[in-house]
């Protein structure tokens, strides 16, 4: 394992992502919110994941998530930054910016602040793309991670969104 300030998990988990999207041939890509780059990083930690990893995407605030990924702001107004339907417009928006097979997407609530009684901290949406799917192999979920504090909900994100990069076997 390379030496690195990052939880030995994450970066192990990058490592079984690497290897498995080389084997199956597939390129990958990330729109990262609430996970800040972390996932990124972890990817990165791997050597030879520019084999695999194209592009990462940090898109914090709403504005980005529209312009760079053009999440539509009917979307982002009607389901809010924190959806299923953003977390899939993102995923959208990363194919769409990519050259990637696959792309998956994170958005949430880390905290401290800014949950709410049907947001808590804690709450994080993912959704996995890929390149010429149907419509009917849509991979998103809400998750409620318990609030174990900002670093400890980033790092489950990190680690659930880092699965949803295996293929499936």
């Amino acid at each position: 394992m390379p030496d690195t300030i990052l939880p030995s998990a994450l970066v192990e988990l990058a490592d079984r992502v690497v290897i498995a999207n080389r084997r199956a041939g597939r390129t990958i890509a990330v729109a990262e919110s609430c996970t800040g780059g972390l996932v990124s990083a972890a990817l990165t930690e791997i050597a030879g994941s520019s084999d695999v990893f194209e592009a990462g995407f940090i898109v914090y605030s709403n504005d980005m998530k529209a312009e760079l990924l053009k999440v539509s702001q009917d979307v982002l107004e009607t389901f809010g930054s924190v959806s299923i339907a953003t977390a899939w417009a993102m995923a959208q928006g990363t194919l769409n910016k990519s050259h990637a097979h696959v792309a998956v997407a994170i958005t949430g609530i880390a905290g401290p602040g800014g949950g709410t009684e049907q947001k808590p901290v804690g709450t994080v949406v993912f959704a996995r793309a890929e390149r010429g799917a149907s419509p009917d192999k849509v991979v998103a979920d809400l998750r409620h991670f318990e609030n174990d504090g900002r670093g400890g909900i980033r790092l489950q994100a990190a680690l659930c969104a880092l699965e949803l990069l295996l293929p499936d076997p």
